[in-house]
């Protein structure tokens, strides 16, 4: 099933547009994208939304309960507008009933009115009257606020930019619109509206002055999207000023969590519950405390015969669940004879490297299919002894994903899903990685996997609160992210596909043991960084190609960067949190964003032109770097680092190459470097003080956590 909405668009009540060009040519055959609406169908399919019309017969429950969104654009008699013809332009009182009660309980309305809207002989007015709107009779005009000079084209006067504060919500991005010919509207009972959202007016010198235009309501549990107008998105206007970006913004705004809001259908959920995997999950979990850190038991402090009963009731597990997990058969058989191995040698440090040579993951990208995995490991960024884990997992492979990786090939990745986990999983940990994995030797590694169902999870509790806390009304797109655990995981998985790819590519390109090297910690920050900006570029371009996951990308660089990496974590050589306040820092001095008065807003028009400004400026200091040696390369990089993110007052490094022992070792400098070389901005020691807790509270966090209900507001989270 897709995570993205359905849009409906009416066309059985003899409206004057259709997204069939042979209908369009006959309603209109001198000019029929005057009549077509199949640009602006094709603008939201890009965006992965599955659009079809409804061309007969009524809009009962039947038709409505498989839309997201329902779009009814000018209905009209064919004596007052040329239409397609089909059927009555006025809903039965059975369907106004129908619309209202889809409305109000939960589902998306787009309407799209005219001038002299009570002269087309429809009732539309009669269905906006059930959620306390209108259009009245009129024409706006504007001599002076006009478009192409014509004064019954008024361009629309944008809900007002609160000082020092960008337009937001389904204004972001969005500059200028016309309205041609248009109605304007009224609020005439706001109980039934609820929440009403004035987006556009004509300007105070138009005839009638200051009135509506363009409306958001928020009638009951649903969404309802007005304008006076139909004709700035059809297909020969919707490429006039923004309206093909409003246009998209106004439907996804309209159908809010659309297809995603429910939770991923694990198909090998019930293996969490299998009595096999609980007595497994019983015996890991009494033989970890019994563990030293190298994985070891120590037979002065622990009852080794005891241990010996736990490995017994360990293999008797894996041995009963085997026949579930075909594709792992030689992996299991081995994983049971390295625990024989261990047991028969007294307990003494832990040796998988025969059964971890075995399991290969990456051979099996296929979307659903479930691995049992049972190592002595530690968990990255979690749990630091190699203690003994069983974990359940599933493959997150869905077509489009395999897709993508044909063009950003990267066959070591795995994208995975929890089922159930041990302790050392209830972390911060994120990752299943095999030099985690207690060995003998280096075994040569083909795969890593990470958790996007964790991830989006994290992403969805720590943004949400960020955006409420900061008041950030965001974009529909990113919202959207917010109440679909779904698209959020499919924009994670697409997101750590590229960005782990990139680490192999580019000038001077990572080291994967770069991490465990000596070096200035900036560099590290550099790296991680560069591949996620890299990536944001990609997905710009992926965007543009019409890859519906891009854009949801785009704003996960960002407020993951900026809200969760910046301050998760301490303050000791944090490479991560300083690769997102230099995202900040970049973004602030170039004005893409804005922090005032507590409220956070981004000018959205600019951020793509500038984050891959700042992707351009990191590439170029690693390709200038091939010319440097090793410390002049740091002295570089922390002098581009500088420019953006202020030292701490203290640092030697601040003060120069004439303050750095240059002639000594390397390990000099790097112990010159401060632990917290580049301390927190006000705006993100005012941040830490309140999301900290929401970040403390994503350890060991899974999708099923996190609830957002963005039918009461777009910006609510449980905690």
């Amino acid at each position: 099933m897709s995570v993205f909405p359905r849009v409906v668009v009416d066309e059985a009540h003899n409206e004057a547009w259709s997204l069939d060009p042979q209908t369009a040519a006959r309603i209109n055959p001198a000019q029929p994208a005057d009549a077509s609406y199949a640009e602006a169908a094709e603008a939201l399919r890009h965006r992965g939304f599955e659009v079809t019309a409804h061309t007969a017969g009524e809009l009962d429950g039947a038709v409505l309960d498989e839309a997201d969104v329902l779009v009814v654009a000018h209905p009209a008699d064919a004596a007052s507008e040329r239409t397609s013809g089909s059927g009555s332009p006025t809903f039965s009182p059975d369907e106004l009933d129908a619309i209202e009660a889809y409305v109000r309980g939960g589902g998306g309305l787009v309407v799209l009115g005219e001038c002299q809207q009570g002269s087309y002989g429809s009732n539309l007015l009669e269905l906006l009257a059930r959620f306390g709107l209108t259009i009245r009779n009129n024409t706006a005009h504007d001599g002076t606020h006009r478009f192409n000079g014509v004064s019954a084209w008024v361009r629309g006067e944008l809900e007002t930019e609160q000082e020092g504060r960008r337009r937001g919500g389904v204004l972001a991005g969005i500059d200028e619109v016309c309205f041609y010919r248009a109605g304007t509207l009224a609020v005439e009972d706001p109980a039934k509206a609820g929440d009403v959202r004035i987006l556009a007016r004509t300007s105070e010198v138009a005839d009638p002055a200051g009135e509506p235009l363009a409306l958001t309501a928020r009638p009951g549990a649903g969404r309802l999207v007005l304008l006076g107008d139909s004709d700035l998105f059809g297909d020969d206007s919707i490429d006039d000023l923004d309206h093909r970006a409003w246009w998209v913004n106004l439907v996804t705004w309209a159908a809010g969590a659309g297809r995603g809001h429910s939770e991923a259908d694990l198909a090998a959920a019930w293996l969490a519950v299998d009595p096999r995997w609980l007595e497994l999950k019983a015996a890991v979990e009494e033989i970890r405390p019994m563990q030293s850190k190298d994985g070891s038991i120590d037979g002065e402090t622990h009852d080794l015969a005891a241990a010996g009963a736990l490995v017994d009731r360990i293999c008797a597990g894996i041995e009963a669940l085997a026949p579930e997990f075909p594709h792992d058969a030689d992996y299991l058989t081995q994983c049971v004879a390295d625990f024989r191995r261990w047991q028969s040698e007294g307990f003494g440090v832990p040796d998988f490297f025969d059964s971890l040579e075995l399991f290969h993951p990456d051979r099996d990208r296929e979307d659903g299919l479930a691995h049992l995995v049972v190592f002595p490991m530690y968990t990255q960024n979690g749990n630091l002894d190699r203690n003994v884990e069983a974990v359940l997992i599933r493959v997150y492979w869905p077509e489009w994903l395999a897709e993508v990786e044909q063009t950003y090939t990267n066959p070591a990745f795995l994208s995975i899903d929890f089922i159930d986990f041990t302790p050392g999983y209830d972390t911060d940990s994120a990752v299943l990685f095999p030099e985690t994995v207690a060995t003998r030797e280096v075994a040569k590694f083909t795969w890593g996997a990470i958790f996007s169902d964790r991830e989006a999870a994290r992403f969805r509790r720590v943004t949400s609160a960020a955006a409420d806390l900061l008041s950030l009304d965001l974009p529909p797109d990113a919202e959207r992210l917010l109440v679909s655990q779904e698209y959020c995981q499919g924009m994670f998985a697409m997101w750590d596909m590229i960005h782990d790819r990139t680490h192999m590519r580019g000038d001077l390109p990572f080291d994967p043991f770069m991490i465990k090297q000596r070096m200035p910690y900036w560099m590290y920050s550099l790296e991680e960084l560069r591949c996620d900006l890299n990536t944001f570029v990609q997905a710009v371009k992926l965007e543009k190609e019409g890859q519906p996951f891009a854009k949801g990308v785009q704003y996960g660089v960002i407020f993951d960067r900026i809200f969760r990496f910046s301050i998760t974590g301490g303050r000791v050589r944090n490479y991560d949190g300083l690769g997102g306040q230099l995202l900040f820092a970049w973004l602030h001095k170039h004005d893409a964003l804005r922090w005032t008065d507590n409220r956070l807003s981004f000018d959205w028009q600019q951020v793509p032109e500038q984050v891959c400004a700042l992707a351009d400026a990191v590439n170029a200091l690693y390709r200038d770097g091939i010319d440097r040696s090793k410390v002049a390369q740091w002295i570089a990089s922390y002098d581009f680092v500088s420019q953006y993110v202020v030292p701490h007052p203290r640092s030697t490094w601040a003060k120069g190459a004439e303050a750095l022992p240059l002639e000594g070792k390397p390990k000099e400098l790097v112990d010159l470097v401060l632990p917290d070389e580049f301390p927190l901005n006000m705006f993100f020691e005012a941040l830490d003080r309140k999301l900290g807790p929401v970040i403390a509270s994503t350890k060991g966090i899974t999708a099923a956590d996190v609830q957002v209900a963005p039918a009461e507001t777009t910006n609510e989270v449980t905690v």
